[in-house]
């Protein structure tokens, strides 16, 4: 399934964290994809703002990942840029209890740690537009997460 969503402002995308946070589950996987400066981290706050987390959220470039506990759901942050050029065998830190855990994990750069994306997961690839706008670009093919893309459908539908 797949929805594309376009963000004029940083209203729209903090509405689009929202609306993800007021969804989020156990066990979820979200990966963002996108160019630098696209809005990853934004939508990452938005959505640890939105769960109700206190702490400061930013990106966890340089220690690759930042736990954010909370209850009812735990915040699991991965940027995994840094990891870009590191070999597989490299890679065993640790981030695959974090992506299985029962938190929301949210991981920035994905295609850096691909074998360890879940194939049931929800990515958001999120494109820079020429006049200043974001499209968010939601797909997945696990149905645990299209009640997520219809109910940001309904929310977005008029926008």
């Amino acid at each position: 399934m797949k929805l594309t969503i376009i963000s004029k402002t940083i209203d729209d995308t903090n509405k689009i964290g929202e609306n993800l946070a007021k969804l989020a589950f156990r066990g979820e996987v979200l990966t963002l994809s996108g160019d630098l400066g696209a809005g990853k981290t934004t939508l990452t706050k938005s959505i640890g703002n939105s769960l109700g987390i206190k702490d400061e959220i930013n990106s966890p470039t340089f220690n690759i990942l930042k736990c954010y506990f909370h209850e009812p759901i735990s915040l699991f942050h991965i940027d995994a840029y840094r990891l870009e050029d590191v070999r597989p065998e490299q890679k065993d830190i640790g981030l695959e209890e974090v992506i299985e855990g029962n938190g929301l994990c949210v991981i920035e750069w994905p295609a850096f740690i691909d074998e360890m994306i879940p194939f049931d997961s929800l990515s958001v690839e999120i494109l820079l537009n020429d006049d200043g706008s974001r499209s968010f670009n939601f797909d997945t093919l696990s149905p645990k997460y299209f009640h997520i893309l219809e109910a940001l459908k309904e929310v977005f539908k008029n926008a």
